[in-house]
């Protein structure tokens, strides 16, 4: 978790930054470019940024890799994992739009959270599940999280 998701996490919402961290079975300091993640060694099946910053989606596209969370992007890029960002800032301009391509070029899955609404949302938690349900479709982790696409209803 880097320093810009905790102090997201304490403007955009009541949880506190301990009882996140307690949600993984490992933390790994931003700072830690020796941690595990950062060797193309250590196996995944993929990689969420979330939420991506645009400032994180341009040290990924540019291979800066001065935090964990960029050298572990770009493990995942040049190990031809699975990335997705979750790119959540608008609006977004030409030289944001070339980063995406860029990334999208070298194997990345730009993902912004960007509910639909086919499912017929009603609370903040179901336009929350439909953004993170798409994550997990992009890994292959099964979910329950929003109603699936079935077509439009006929009348028979």
């Amino acid at each position: 978790m880097s320093t810009g998701a905790k102090a997201t996490i304490a403007y955009e919402t009541s949880w506190k930054i301990d009882d996140v961290l307690g949600l993984a079975d490992l933390v790994h300091d931003e700072r830690d470019l020796a941690a595990t993640l950062a060797s193309g060694s250590f196996q995944t099946e993929g990689m969420v940024v979330a939420p991506c910053s645009v400032r994180t989606m341009a040290s990924i596209a540019n291979s800066l890799n001065d935090n964990l969370i960029v050298r572990a992007a770009d493990v995942h890029l040049k190990e031809r994992r699975r990335l997705v960002l979750m790119v959540r800032e608008t609006p977004l301009h030409a030289g944001h739009l070339r980063l995406m391509r860029e990334l999208a070029l070298t194997g990345a899955v730009i993902l912004p959270p960007v509910p639909g609404f086919y499912h017929l949302p009603k609370t903040m938690d179901d336009l929350i599940d439909h953004s993170v349900g798409k994550a997990l479709d992009q890994l292959g982790i099964e979910h329950q999280l929003f109603k699936r696409w079935a077509g439009v209803p006929r009348d028979e």
